[in-house]
């Protein structure tokens, strides 16, 4: 991540809201520490530019859908910057977005295309694809837990969770539904089943019907609905 950069490269939305942000020691030390990693001859994913790309593509007023995950993919070529995408041209897919995708077939009964994968057509229609982490070192999942992204992205959550306009989170997991204590906001909805994992997939997640649940609530809102198999731009 280019610290310098940093809020300039942000719509302006995101920019307005997390610009103080770059100013606290916190952020200071996960620039440093991720300058360190390099140095120090560590491989991280994503590529610096898309490190901030879910909130750099879905402007904070734009959001409708939030998906959080994790971590980025540790192998090389899968990170890109968006919970659970991985580029076009990677396969195999990852098990928990092949369970992703089933779970739209199933329960939408929509065609998604063959090979694509980057969910940038859902980023495109306002659905905020979050990892609580941003970065990670190659090979070595979760290993910049505690680095400092979990309070950068909290505060991500918190500005989600001031809006007066209804936001629609997807928690899928453990890890997700954590973040229930920063969503107080009764104007929210919050759809939870567990992990699209295959540890836990057959468990809640497929069959939990949070596609057409989320769309359902969107044309409640009188908002445009999830195009869902418009996997890619």
């Amino acid at each position: 991540m280019a610290a310098k950069k940093f809020p300039e490269n942000l719509p302006p939305g995101w920019r307005r809201r997390l610009g103080p942000e770059s100013e606290k020691p916190y952020f200071k030390a996960l620039a440093k520490f991720l300058v360190e990693e390099r140095k120090n001859g560590a491989v991280i994913f994503p590529a610096s530019e898309n490190i901030l790309r879910a909130i750099q593509t879905v402007d904070l007023p734009e959001v409708k859908v939030v998906i959080l995950g994790q971590d980025p993919y540790h192998a090389a070529g899968q990170a890109i910057g968006l919970s659970f995408a991985v580029p076009n041209a990677h396969f195999p897919k990852p098990p928990s977005l092949q369970n992703i995708f089933k779970e739209i077939r199933a329960d939408l009964g929509v065609a998604l295309p063959e090979g694509l994968s980057d969910l940038s057509g859902w980023a495109s229609q306002g659905v905020l694809l979050l990892n609580s982490i941003l970065t990670v070192r190659e090979a070595e999942a979760f290993s910049h837990r505690d680095s400092g992204w979990e309070t950068f992205t909290d505060e991500i959550i918190r500005a989600l969770n001031e809006r007066d306009s209804p936001i629609i989170f997807l928690l899928w997991g453990a890890a997700a539904q954590n973040k229930k204590k920063l969503l107080t906001n009764p104007k929210h909805f919050l759809l939870e089943s567990p992990h699209p994992s295959p540890l836990s997939a057959y468990r809640g997640f497929l069959g939990n019907r949070h596609f057409s649940k989320a769309n359902a609530l969107l044309r409640k809102m009188g908002r445009s609905e999830i195009k869902w198999e418009r996997v890619s731009i």
